[in-house]
Parts: C-alpha cells; sequence; structure tokens
C-alpha cells in the first residue's frame, strides 16, 4: 500500500517510470505556479488563483546525432509556452479540460510520445486539489486530422424585431443563420459595480434572445460551443444567448450597443463574413 500512495503522490515522473517496461526519454518541469482565473463557482470568477503544474513528456529517441542542437529536442519552453497559451485562449472552468488542452498541444511536437499532466489549485483549501491526466500520441484529439469545421455562418446584429420572419426567409437559403440579439427598449437597471452591470447586460441579452425566438418557430436559442457547433452544421436559425461564452472567453460588452460588439466577435470567431445589422 505505502509504494501504490508513493507512486500515486509523488510527482509525475514517478509514475512515468513505473509505467513503461523501458521507458523514454522524459522532459519534466516540476512545481511550475502560475496565477489564473479559473473555476466553475461564482465565487471563482474575477479573481485569480494560484496553480501549479507538473508535467513529464515522454520523447522518442532522435537516431542521428543531435549535435547539440536546441532545434532538435522538445524544448523546456513548448511545455511552458503550452501552459500560457491554453490559460490566455478562454476563460476555463474545469481543470480537466486545462489538463487535456495542454496534453494535446504537447502532443502536437513531432518528438513527444506521452505526456503526463497534474495541475493543482492551491488557494482552495489547507491542501491542494487537483487532476492528473495521461495522453500519448494518437490518443488526444487534435484538430489537425482533417476533420471538417462547422459551416461559415451568415451573422445579423438584430437590432429591431420588426419584420422578423420576412427577414429570416430572405437569407435562410444562403449560410447557416446567427442572429445576435440587442438591448431591450426599457432602460436597464442601473449599478456602479462593473461584475453587476455586466451580468444584468447580459441578463437583458438573453432575454431579448428568447422573445426573438418566441416570434417565429424556426429560432433556436444556444449558448455553448457545442449547440452552436450542432446548430451550424445541421443549418438551423441560431438565436446566440452569449452569457457563458462571454463569461468563459472574457467577451468585451460595448455598454451602448453590446449586440454589435458580439457579433462582430462571433463571426470572427465562427469564420464568417462580416455581420449584417438589422435596424
Amino acid at each position: 500500500m505505502s509504494s501504490d500512495l508513493t507512486e500515486a503522490f509523488g510527482h509525475p515522473e514517478l509514475r512515468s517510470l513505473s509505467s513503461l517496461d523501458a521507458p523514454l526519454d522524459r522532459i519534466s518541469l516540476r512545481d511550475h505556479v502560475v496565477e489564473a482565473e479559473i473555476g466553475a463557482f461564482q465565487e471563482e470568477r474575477g479573481r485569480r488563483q494560484r496553480l501549479n503544474f507538473n508535467v513529464v513528456v515522454e520523447v522518442l529517441p532522435i537516431k542521428e546525432p543531435f549535435d547539440d542542437d536546441v532545434d532538435r529536442i522538445l524544448s523546456y519552453d513548448t511545455i511552458t509556452r503550452a501552459i500560457v497559451v491554453e490559460l490566455g485562449a478562454d476563460r476555463i472552468n474545469l481543470l480537466e479540460t486545462l489538463a487535456e488542452r495542454i496534453a494535446e498541444r504537447i502532443l502536437f511536437e513531432p518528438q513527444a510520445f506521452r505526456v503526463f499532466v497534474r495541475v493543482e489549485k492551491l488557494d482552495r483549501g489547507p491542501g491542494a486539489l487537483g487532476v492528473e491526466i495521461v495522453r500519448h500520441r494518437g490518443q488526444a484529439a487534435t484538430t489537425e486530422s482533417g476533420a471538417s469545421g462547422p459551416p461559415a455562418p451568415c451573422v445579423v446584429h438584430v437590432a429591431t424585431l420588426d419584420g422578423l420572419s420576412a427577414r429570416i426567409d430572405g437569407l435562410i437559403a444562403n449560410a447557416p443563420l446567427v442572429l445576435v440579439p440587442d438591448l431591450p427598449d426599457p432602460p436597464l437597471p442601473h449599478s456602479d459595480n462593473k461584475a453587476a452591470t455586466r451580468r444584468i447586460t447580459l441578463l437583458a441579452l438573453e432575454q431579448s434572445a428568447w422573445l426573438m425566438a418566441g416570434l417565429d418557430d424556426r429560432c433556436l436559442v444556444v449558448g455553448t460551443r457545442t449547440e452552436i457547433d450542432h446548430a451550424l452544421r445541421t443549418r438551423q436559425v441560431i438565436v446566440w444567448a452569449p452569457s457563458k461564452l462571454v463569461l468563459d472567453a472574457r467577451i468585451p460588452l460595448k455598454p451602448d450597443m453590446p449586440g454589435a460588439a458580439l457579433a462582430n466577435w462571433f463571426a470572427f470567431e465562427f469564420h464568417g463574413a462580416a455581420p449584417l445589422t438589422w435596424d
């Protein structure tokens, strides 16, 4: 039992040593601490916390002499860069998601064969709370497999609901249609707190999305990337409820016309043309 516990809670390098009959060469990163905003709980939003990273990469042997050439090996910077890039891409809720993305990015490197990633939160309690994953080449789901993405959408910033169904009729045959709502006409409640104002604005945009969907049965309200991807592939009329992606991806909101800014972001993120505006 003692040896099992030592292996389970030891550095991932110990795990890699015990998991193959003939371990490969390894590159490791130990106790790399970074501050980031992460977490699914409301109390974790808007505040940074310390994350501790331990990573071991097993690398394929270099058959020819590498002549002390740094370009021939997998650099330590590859590991730290993967952490920085994935923390900066989107706001992430789960350590599992972060570990998976880091492993996937490292396994893009031609020298990498297998990677152990352990990520721990250091500020959520008296101890470290974390996850550890193991991925090998061909196991991680990568975007380089040749799978095609969803079709490019036609994005529309909807500033008015007048003639909504007729306008949908005019565009529905051309491309998957994404309608991005704007704020309703009545003034929103005021708050001097920026976080509260952001939430109030998002709630109002969500209400506009559902109001729009109630005017035409073809409209489907979606809020997550998975839902959006499926709806684009099946060419449904999407009404985007933006709260989740705005909060997760740290998308800026323009207080005077947030719908226009969100339509531009959506078109860029999902490879659509410059958005139209219905006003």
